[in-house]
């Protein structure tokens, strides 16, 4: 049986651009070679090629996703996706492959333009009866929106400002005075055009990662993350000044009750590939655990240090056995490209 052609797209245009490359990296480490082969596509306004090697790159043909090696056009047969930020983790790149019938890793166009959205997304899912921080919205240049004192009528200080729909880490701020607060949103708006300004909340972070596919699934232990910083921001994520404890510091209860949710909101989403979701636990008024939703992260960062590898390290679970199933759960000859 021929060899899949894998291209695992990074790059992408927000400011985590050099996360996704690191990401593609380990993904790349990780794939089983002798079962298929590997490429990485860096996908960018203006720029998609594929790295064939350390010494060549091809131009991508966007009318097919195809490439052309030694003289010889090579079709991708899966992509597997590792873009923080668009087009990556908002839909647009998974529109483009179902139009071109090339099988992906992620939730479909719907569920990532959705988790995409945090403000859009946390009031669809606090129908369903999650706990989430209340938050506003506001858009660039809009009309009728609140006051700086309405806001925080309503939300309160310390609150959190950052980009509602933005892959990154940055233009977040945690706001401690009233004054604080028009800054923080001008700094959030350098990134996005529509921000949310959000209740905070005092307790543990954690953040999870599942993966369900027809012949393995789990949801992973918990990492405790524990920053040094005032909140998880760039630099505790990315540049060491945060402590990750795998499994987290929580009681028994709390941990089943944690992957309980992780695995009802893959489904609930209808969620593929690898995703992370983000909490906060707090305390009720009786001093029980409350458990409140921040995020869901469809295209987490895989790079070796980061929540997803140390968390199947501690399951037990080889990266390599996870990215198979799923190529082999999403890819079918059914669902191959007519041209293939």
């Amino acid at each position: 049986m021929n060899k899949l052609n894998i291209a695992i797209v990074c790059g992408g245009d927000s400011s985590e651009y050099e996360v996704s490359m690191h990401s593609a990296k380990g993904i790349y480490d990780a794939f089983d070679k002798e079962r298929f082969n590997v490429y990485i596509a860096i996908v960018k306004t203006g720029d998609w090629h594929i790295l064939i090697d350390d010494q060549t790159t091809a131009a991508i043909d966007k009318n097919d996703f195809s490439f052309q090696k030694n003289g010889t056009k090579t079709n991708i047969d899966f992509a597997y996706i590792t873009i923080h930020g668009t087009p990556g983790e908002n839909g647009l790149l998974q529109g483009y492959l179902e139009l071109l019938h090339i099988p992906y890793s992620t939730c479909n166009v719907l569920v990532e333009a959705l988790t995409f959205d945090k403000f859009t997304l946390n009031n669809y899912l606090r129908g369903f009866g999650y706990n989430l921080a209340d938050s506003v919205l506001l858009r660039k240049n809009g009309t009728n929106q609140p006051t700086a004192d309405e806001i925080i009528s309503r939300i309160g200080l310390p609150c959190f400002v950052k980009p509602a729909a933005d892959g990154s880490s940055f233009g977040v701020s945690k706001v401690k005075k009233a004054e604080e607060l028009q800054p923080a949103i001008e700094k959030a708006f350098q990134q996005c055009n529509e921000i949310m300004v959000e209740q905070f909340m005092e307790g543990t972070e954690l953040a999870v990662g599942c993966f369900k596919t027809k012949t393995m699934s789990a949801v992973l232990p918990a990492t405790e993350v524990v920053s040094h910083n005032e909140f998880f921001d760039y630099d505790a994520k990315y540049n060491g000044q945060v402590e990750e404890i795998t499994p987290a510091r929580i009681s028994e209860p709390t941990a089943r009750e944690v992957a309980r949710l992780t695995g009802e909101l893959y489904d609930l989403l209808h969620c593929s590939g690898i995703i992370r979701v983000d909490y906060i636990v707090t305390k009720n008024s009786d001093g029980t655990d409350k458990v409140n939703l921040l995020e869901i992260n469809t295209t987490p960062g895989m790079t070796a240090t980061s929540f997803i590898p140390q968390q199947m390290r501690a399951a037990g679970i080889r990266l390599t056995d996870v990215l198979s199933a799923i190529v082999e759960d999403r890819y079918t000859p059914a669902n191959a490209h007519p041209t293939r």
